[in-house]
């Protein structure tokens, strides 16, 4: 149901409760535009979430990191201790003093144990060995594209006795608004697979927030496990404390792969992944220092500096917006069109010739982009200022490729006129539809 379509019906109901003064009648229209809300906003929010990953809205931090953090909240962890070294690695091996120890690549990626970024190691000279091996090392998985990650840091761990695998995991579900607690037997593998081949295997505790992770839930998902029952309050104390770093850390996730049973009946997180809502991190000013600049996107980088939200893609059309849900609509009706974005990029609600300034020069210095695509909806700023930041940038970095623009909302017949009357080249565009083909068509060219 449309937003036109729920105002003029509530509108038609009002007026006949306020001519009949029905107090019952008020209640049941507060029942009624909380329903219609409801469901209105649930599915924007499931159609803006069809691609989560477009949304730059979570921080990532390295497994020692999360070890470490979920230590805090009584998560059991291996031994483990950092190096930048082979030296390093050497010492840290001779100090854990086990058997084996394990040398992990740490980048902020899954499938290290496939690439070769996670190996074992009898002696501290053969941890040393690896080390210098694993260190500087592309390393390239199923999550880090062609181009893999260098490896700078390494994890040197006590190695522990095996007896089974499984996974646990927390996400939010964007479409009930809550969080999901997930479990599975089939631990140690990528659970994506898991997910899309065997979906059976994974069993699921909706979080209500107001009461938290309950006890009987930790219990229900040890024995969907197969745990044996001796280990099933171990499990579950284990569970809510994983929950319990979740809440308090405002997380957005929290991965823990491999969940390890060893042979000697202790349950353990082998391996831990954990992201952060950036939405919540000014109520978590220390983990700023957890970024890693070296795992992130050199242009997402820049483009953090002036308050803008990009993430770079793999097409050759960038766009320039202002609001995510416009700019996810502006690479669905480019994909429509049968282009291939180059990036999400929302320049705000404020779009200075500044932020402008440095949104073009972001999105330029990618160098796959064939065209620009600007596409603006003036509410709160006008059009026309738009079109002059944006001609005004585009002068001043001497914009090469072809730029079309769609500009819509106040002032938007001067905002067109400026851009109309630049000198540059400039494509003017009537409608999202016209935009898309124009890009595509001269990112072709």
């Amino acid at each position: 149901m449309h937003r036109g379509n729920i105002s003029s019906i509530l509108s038609s109901i009002l007026s006949e409760i306020l001519s009949a003064g029905n107090l019952r009648g008020f209640i049941g229209l507060a029942k009624l535009i909380a329903l219609l809300l409801s469901r209105d906003v649930s599915h924007q929010l499931a159609a803006n979430c069809r691609q989560d990953a477009r949304a730059p809205a979570a921080m990532k931090i390295h497994e020692y990191q999360a070890k470490e953090l979920l230590k805090k909240f009584g998560v059991p962890v291996p031994r483990g201790i950092v190096a930048r070294s082979p030296e390093e690695a050497y010492q840290a091996a001779r100090e854990l003093a086990s058997e084996s120890v394990v040398v992990k690549a740490q980048i902020h990626a899954g499938g290290r144990g496939k690439g070769g970024g996670v190996k074992l190691a009898k002696t501290a000279d053969e941890a040393r060995e690896l080390a210098r091996q694993i260190l500087g090392m592309k390393l390239i998985t199923h999550q880090t594209g062609p181009e893999g990650r260098e490896v700078r840091v390494l994890l040197i761990e006590e190695g522990l006795p095996i007896d089974k695998e499984f996974y646990l995991g927390i996400v939010l579900d964007r479409a009930t608004g809550r969080p999901v607690f997930m479990a599975s037997a089939a631990g140690g593998m990528d659970i994506e697979e898991v997910a899309a081949k065997t979906q059976e295997k994974i069993f699921k505790e909706t979080i209500n927030p107001a009461v938290g992770f309950r006890p009987f839930q930790a219990r229900k998902l040890a024995f969907a496990l197969g745990l044996p029952g001796a280990l099933v309050s171990q499990a579950a104390k284990f569970m809510q404390s994983l929950y319990s770093a979740y809440e308090q850390m405002d997380a957005s996730l929290m991965e823990i792969n491999p969940f390890l049973l060893t042979k000697d009946n202790r349950l353990i997180a082998l391996d831990a992944k954990v992201n952060f809502d950036d939405n919540a991190m000014f109520r978590h000013p220390d983990f700023r220092d957890l970024r890693d600049l070296n795992e992130e996107e050199p242009l997402e980088i820049e483009a953090s500096k002036f308050d803008l939200n990009y993430i770079k893609l793999d097409g050759n059309i960038a766009c320039m917006v202002n609001g995510a849900g416009l700019a996810m609509a502006t690479m669905d009706i480019i994909k429509l069109a049968g282009g291939e974005p180059a990036n999400f990029l929302d320049v705000g609600g404020g779009a200075s010739q500044e932020r402008v300034e440095a949104a073009f020069r972001i999105l330029l210095a990618d160098p796959n982009v064939q065209a620009v695509l600007i596409n603006i909806f003036g509410g709160i700023v006008r059009c026309d200022m738009v079109a002059r930041g944006v001609v005004g940038a585009a002068k001043n970095l001497g914009v090469k490729v072809p730029v079309v623009a769609r500009l819509e909302g106040t002032n938007v017949e001067e905002g067109q006129r400026v851009i109309r009357e630049s000198g540059l080249n400039f494509t003017v565009a009537g409608g999202m539809k016209d935009a898309a083909e124009k890009v595509v068509s001269l990112a072709a060219s």
